[in-house]
């Protein structure tokens, strides 16, 4: 008897449904292959649910969700609805209330051709950030005065507890111990982003971090400032192994990390607590300019579905679907990852046949 795995389906706005339903069609030949099954409950919580109904995310969507085990997501946000209302409902709305507390972002180089810096190659670009996901200045702590006059003044605070920020550190050294040491490296690193000389509320992560560095004496640690950090990203991104850094910092800097490794439409994401039920996605947003014209990519949805795919127990399926992508990539059958280079449905059909080639070339 088949394994279950119960599945959320968000799609929401814009670009969203088609990347999710390239996804899906990706996932139905990987179940095929490894012999489980998903039952899919769809979601309808979105831009055209809100304009339809007034109701955003209610509570017992989030309970339902609470028994599952993942969400693919595909995006939120639409220009007809004020900027921040659906995306604070639910992506932090799924973030918060069912604790979401690791984004999960691989940065990894599948091509030498996707990367704009000159000699780079996919053995020098491999790296994993763990983004704390539910506190900084995400939380919802903010407020203004005077609006609308000359003397208006907007506050908005960042919140650090030592429970959140021990249990991100500790997730990033479990997950460069799980990885292990990169090829030609003899042992594994984290590396801490701060701006602890300036944001002395930061200080917090440098002594959790180095608590925490003390009881991994096998696992090498690094530390870089948030402006040191990007320059290094693009100066020398090989450095980077494991990060570990804010809810704010870890935006910031993973969606720099994406443009070298591609752009927007291969940049996956998991939104995760352990062993409960997570959230998977791509990172691009909604793209309302190119939505219903079948050209976003679908490839960063379907990378997340392999995170997904890990997150449930099916890590051997993780690693042959993120294998088939990259075989795409390096063989030119993908030619290129700017939008409307590829149909949305054309990526998505090649990702599917390409899997279930190599599983029949593999018997």
């Amino acid at each position: 008897m088949s394994t279950v795995y119960d599945i959320g389906v968000l799609p929401g706005d814009g670009i969203g449904s088609e990347v999710v339903n390239e996804a899906l069609k990706v996932l139905s030949a990987v179940e095929q292959i490894y012999g489980f099954t998903t039952k899919r409950q769809p979601l309808p919580y979105g831009a055209e649910h809100f304009l339809k109904t007034g109701e955003m995310m209610p509570d017992v969507a989030f309970e339902r969700l609470r028994d599952m085990h993942a969400v693919v997501f595909g995006a939120v946000g639409d220009p007809r609805i004020e900027v921040g209302k659906l995306e604070f409902a639910i992506i932090a709305g799924l973030r918060h209330k069912l604790d979401l507390f690791v984004n999960l972002r691989p940065i990894k180089l599948y091509d030498a051709s996707l990367c704009p810096l000159k000699g780079k190659q996919p053995a020098d670009i491999d790296m994993m950030f763990c983004r704390e996901n539910t506190e900084d200045a995400y939380v919802g702590m903010h407020g203004t005065t005077k609006k609308g006059t000359p003397d208006e003044i907007a506050v908005q605070q960042m919140l650090y507890t030592r429970k959140g920020t021990e249990r991100i550190i500790r997730y990033a050294f479990e997950l460069a111990k799980l990885r292990g040491p990169k090829p030609g490296w003899e042992r594994s690193k984290v590396t801490l982003v701060d701006k602890a000389n300036a944001l002395r509320a930061q200080d917090l992560w440098t002594r959790v971090f180095n608590e925490v560095k003390a009881e991994y004496p096998d696992i090498d640690t690094d530390h870089a400032y948030i402006d040191a950090a990007c320059m290094f990203m693009v100066k020398d991104p090989e450095r980077f192994d494991v990060g570990v850094t804010t809810n704010l910092f870890g935006d910031i800097i993973t969606d720099l990390g994406a443009e070298l490794v591609g752009g927007m439409g291969i940049a996956a994401s998991g939104n995760i607590h352990p062993g409960k039920v997570s959230m998977f996605e791509g990172i691009h947003g909604s793209a309302p300019d190119i939505a219903g014209k079948g050209i976003a990519s679908p490839l960063a949805t379907i990378l997340a579905v392999a995170l997904m795919l890990d997150h449930i127990g099916q890590p051997e399926a993780k690693v042959e679907l993120e294998a088939t992508v990259a075989t795409l990539l390096q063989g030119g059958k993908i030619r290129s990852l700017r939008t409307g280079e590829h149909k949305c449905a054309e990526l998505g059909d090649m990702v599917r046949d390409e899997l279930l080639a190599r599983a029949r070339q593999a018997k």
